[in-house]
């Protein structure tokens, strides 16, 4: 398991970064690699990014010496969403399956998490966890008990489902919140319009991108907005201070994952389109 830190940036400083610069601080490109476990420590919120994909042998979330502890969820807690075929982890011996995009939560103080390898059409096991001050019970969440809402119109073109998965409306959890939207047909535009949460810091990870097509992710202050093109399993960070959104030249899917001060999914500042520069 390889861990690799990314480090917070200023506002400030975002400003005079270079389109390279900017990928380096904020875009996550290959999570998922055949036999591997990989993530990001990121100084927002220490927050973890990763991914994992099982398919000749099992998996272990094993500890990193960057985290000084005992094992991975000694301090912490893990929200995991499967984004690809059928799957099976467990957690201290016990077993769960993981249908495309049904999500797990498991509470601090869990020893083993272990993904187990699937040969063919292995699943695609992404995560994100945070540190955690309690322990809660570890519980998974099929799409039919998302807190589920649809909202959007294809006039706008953000025609759009967002399922909250792991959300205190549906589970218990210390600042972890995980769910997925999905852009229906003929709509590309998602987070529109925009927000910013300067109590949350945001992570995405868009899927489903069709083969030859990409999304453009916007990012920044409202009034110095920057652009990332996105491919298909790419992850973005989305600081506190920076609005998160994006358009495709396809409709998509993206899971987000936020950690921070509060619990309140509604805790947004919205922006207008029009104040956007």
């Amino acid at each position: 398991m390889t861990i690799s830190p990314v480090y917070a940036v200023h506002p400030d400083q975002y400003k005079n970064l270079s389109t390279a610069e900017l990928r380096k601080a904020f875009h996550l490109p290959g999570l998922f690699i055949a036999g591997q476990i990989n993530a990001i420590y990121s100084h927002y919120d220490r927050f973890i990014v990763g991914g994992a994909l099982p398919q000749s042998k099992d998996l272990t979330l094993e500890n990193h010496p960057s985290l000084k502890a005992d094992f991975f969820l000694q301090r912490r807690e893990i929200g995991i969403i499967n984004v690809g075929p059928v799957g099976s982890l467990s957690v201290d011996g016990v077993v769960y399956t993981l249908q495309n995009k049904e999500a797990l939560y498991i509470g601090r103080g869990a020893r083993e998490v272990l993904f187990h390898a699937h040969a063919e059409a292995p699943p695609l096991f992404y995560f994100n966890s945070a540190p955690a001050h309690a322990a809660y019970p570890t519980r998974k969440v099929s799409l039919e008990e998302a807190d589920t809402v649809e909202v959007g119109s294809i006039n706008t073109s953000n025609h759009r489902v967002i399922r909250k998965l792991l959300v205190n409306s549906v589970i218990q959890s210390c600042q972890l919140q995980m769910g997925l939207t999905e852009l229906k047909q003929g709509s590309v535009w998602n987070t529109m319009p925009p927000h910013t949460h300067d109590r949350r810091m945001e992570a995405y990870l868009y899927f489903d991108i069709a083969e030859g097509n990409a999304v453009c992710h916007f990012m920044g202050k409202p009034q110095e907005t920057r652009h990332l093109w996105m491919k298909d399993l790419d992850a973005v960070l989305s600081p506190p201070w920076s609005i998160h959104s994006g358009a495709g030249t396809s409709n998509y899917s993206f899971v987000w994952g936020m950690a921070g001060e509060n619990l309140d999914y509604s805790d947004m500042d919205v922006v207008k389109p029009t104040e956007l520069l």
